[in-house]
């Protein structure tokens, strides 16, 4: 039984277009909400829950009635064909909110050189002055009760002797952030247009995830899921590598004040083109008779579609939910991070967002042939759990870094990028492993429920916990860690999902799995 790698590939150029997509949208979305409108950390967590909180109940949609579909080009490529278009054109759009903003906040304050320029303007700047900051900056709860208690004490001494020098950089861009806000509030059409803009874009990237995910199963027979979704998570890595070189090459991974116009029109045009190499190598109905036919005559069955339930039904819904449930645990805490990431690495470690990103993208993809040989000793779960295990190392070790020592991010990251590739190329096969062939749509659709809700949660939650703690953005990854611990302990009791395994040449064993 042999994968037929060049299929799931052209399969996966769909998940290709939706990683570049994404990649994109959390890297600038948040920049763009921070530093152009000036939201707040809740705030603007509360605006990058909202593609998850249309997917919480479009995924389960739409990958349900993509179940039912019957079109002449199949169950899953007209919702691919619709969304991908729609999602293009009106992110493209953003484009025209985005330089509007810029634009207003070019004329009425002098941001652009603010931004740059913290250092230069903290050893500059008297006590008297960073009062006035905090007092302009600060909203109710704030984290920064030790630096005005210094500020309090103090007449004219440079801030930089007497408080921690990264709660000087969070006031410092907390105010410029209320300026901007100020900006924002005196004339809000752009930003109500740009909102409204955004959630027609999420709605059309919700048509199409879970058919586009539903797709790899509905062509490949269950023993070779685990090692068709390793090709379609290196399609994954691949757009999400895509997006970060485009960041780098146009110079948006660490200045704020820029337009991001490129970026978008880049993603926009480039997710057009591979869905027209997608339309012109994908033939859905086909790939799926080739599968029916193989799979007739080699007698595999759907153990799923004949057994009797009886016995078997509630273990395996008690670790149906229980990976479910390690699913949303862990993507609270690797949501978090990636959502805040870019305004985390300049604002607290001095440094761009982009590299760290693209390093642990290429780390996931080299982990792959190594995951796979560890997969066949171990199988999906224990493969999982050391992703966690390694994954809260990696979160835990960031919280001691500093402006000095941020080169290690890149080494921390790159281990992330291994980490997250054992915990996701396993972790959906092991939801659809559970499902019958006539209802994996509806099982994607479970799996990306339980995904977002986390990341409905956990950009507000973490956002919160930044604007009230006294670690200010240094919070972020203690808050990752905890939730990471938590996912381990949880995928622990599952007991069903894994495959038997079948060795096969090395290229083959990007995953496999056993009992």
């Amino acid at each position: 039984m042999k994968l037929n790698y060049k299929k799931t590939i052209y399969v996966g150029l769909a998940f290709m277009l939706i990683s570049l997509f994404w990649q994109t949208y959390d890297a600038i979305i948040t920049k763009i909400l921070i530093d152009k409108f000036g939201l707040n950390q809740f705030w603007s967590g509360i605006v990058m829950a909202l593609d998850n909180v249309l997917a919480l109940f479009l995924l389960p949609l739409f990958g349900g009635l993509s179940d039912r579909t019957n079109h002449k080009k199949g169950k899953r490529t007209p919702y691919i064909v619709v969304g991908t278009v729609l999602a293009a054109f009106l992110f493209v759009g953003l484009s025209f909110t985005d330089n509007l903003q810029l634009k207003k906040l070019e004329v009425e304050t002098t941001l652009s050189e603010k931004y740059e320029d913290f250092d230069a303007f903290s050893e500059k700047t008297p006590v008297t002055t960073w009062q006035d900051l905090y007092d302009r900056t600060v909203l109710e709860g704030s984290e920064l009760k030790e630096l005005k208690m210094i500020i309090d004490d103090t007449e004219n001494t440079d801030i930089l002797t007497l408080a921690n020098y990264y709660q000087a950089r969070d006031v410092y861009y907390q105010y410029l952030s209320r300026i901007a806000y100020d900006v924002t509030m005196s004339s809000p059409t752009v930003f109500i247009v740009f909102i409204v803009m955004l959630l027609f874009t999420l709605f059309a990237m919700s048509i199409f995830r879970s058919p586009a995910v539903s797709l790899m199963p509905d062509i490949t027979t269950k023993q070779l899921r685990s090692k068709a979704n390793a090709v379609i998570n290196l399609m994954g890595a691949l757009g999400g590598i895509t997006a970060i070189l485009m960041l780098q090459q146009f110079k948006l991974d660490k200045h704020s004040m820029v337009s991001y116009a490129p970026a978008f029109i880049f993603v926009g045009v480039v997710m057009i083109v591979l869905l027209v190499i997608f339309l012109w190598k994908v033939n859905e109905p086909k790939f799926v008779n080739e599968r029916l036919e193989f799979e007739a005559e080699n007698h595999i069955i759907d153990e799923e579609e004949h057994e009797d339930h009886k016995n078997l039904q509630k273990g395996k819904f008690i670790s149906l939910m229980l990976i479910l449930i390690s699913v949303f645990l862990w993507f609270m805490g690797y949501n978090a991070v990636t959502t805040k990431l870019s305004d985390y690495a300049p604002k607290v470690l001095n440094m761009g967002f982009s590299t760290p990103l693209l390093i642990a993208q290429a780390t996931a993809i080299v982990g792959f042939i190594p995951i796979g040989i560890l997969s066949i000793k171990l199988g999906r779960k224990k493969t999982i759990l050391f992703g966690v295990l390694l994954l809260t190392i990696c979160f835990g070790s960031v919280y001691f870094l500093t402006e000095k020592t941020s080169i290690l991010l890149y080494v921390v990251l790159g281990l992330t990028g291994i980490a997250w590739a054992s915990i996701n190329v396993n972790s959906y096969p092991m939801v659809v492993e559970l499902s019958k062939g006539s209802d994996v749509g509806k099982y994607t659709g479970y799996y990306y429920a339980f995904s977002m809700a986390a990341q409905i949660l956990t950009p507000v939650l973490s956002g919160l916990l930044m604007d009230n703690s006294s670690l200010g953005r240094k919070a972020l990854f203690p808050y990752a860690t905890v939730f990471v611990v938590l996912a381990f302990f949880t995928m622990l009791f599952v007991k069903h999902g894994d495959a038997k395994p079948e060795k096969k040449s090395l290229l083959e064993n990007f995953d496999v799995d056993m009992d």
